[in-house]
């Protein structure tokens, strides 16, 4: 882990500077995939991702953002707190993340602004509407405000349901993250923890012109917990 942790940092710091988009999400593509790989984390994707689209999806932990890096790289909004996780935060951020501070009215406009260009410049962009992650089992009912980026881009907006399952096929005891638990904890549990297969769905696409954010938010949270359910 040290060892990719290192060659992470090398990579932002030589390649990144001068490599093109297509570059880029393929070193963040092939890094996210070895980091699972070191965590014992298998992926089992479903469904076809759009090149150019709003992704949203359920959190459940910090695993969430590499699991989708590894199939499909995304400029992600985060909470503020995973830019101070060691290593791992710096690095997601220099993967072209927006971080917002919770309650900070500041952050989100910021953070709208740089979705809405993004998404405009035809990139893949993603954040986790829920807001924090949630246990395996539950969800979280999805916060709108973002969602009216896809709208003033003229966007779709995809959602994708992730679900971290044991070699039985039951979600995988050891990789929620919730409550408060150190991402530490976390990692060391997971590497820990034995086979994790990572099960990644993309749904159908929602079209977002014309539609207003709440619908948008609704209709991507009950395609989310239908897929979750099976």
């Amino acid at each position: 882990m040290f060892l990719h942790l290192s060659a992470g940092l090398a990579i932002c710091a030589v390649v990144f500077p001068w490599a093109g988009a297509a570059r880029r999400d393929g070193a963040i593509r092939n890094w996210s995939r070895r980091l699972l790989g070191i965590c014992g984390v298998s992926l089992e994707p479903q469904g076809v991702a759009l090149a150019h689209a709003l992704v949203v999806a359920n959190h459940v932990s910090w695993l969430d953002i590499f699991v989708i890096n590894s199939l499909h790289p995304c400029r992600f909004v985060a909470k503020s707190e995973i830019r101070a996780w060691p290593v791992l935060g710096w690095l997601v951020a220099q993967a072209g993340s927006v971080f917002i501070a919770r309650g900070s009215r500041r952050d989100l406009r910021h953070a709208f602004k740089g979705l809405v260009a993004k998404l405009e410049a035809g990139e893949r962009v993603a954040f986790f509407p829920e807001g924090t992650t949630a246990a395996q089992g539950a969800l979280l009912p999805f916060h709108a405000n973002l969602f009216e980026a896809a709208i003033d881009a003229r966007a779709m907006v995809q959602p994708y349901a992730i679900e971290y399952l044991d070699a039985g096929g039951a979600h995988h005891p050891l990789v929620d993250f919730t409550g408060d638990m150190s991402f530490a904890a976390s990692m060391m549990a997971i590497l820990g923890g034995g086979a994790v297969r990572a099960r990644l769905e993309c749904l159908p696409p929602l079209e977002a012109r014309g539609a207003h954010r709440r619908e948008l938010a609704a209709s991507a949270e009950q395609a989310v917990a239908a897929a979750l359910a099976h």
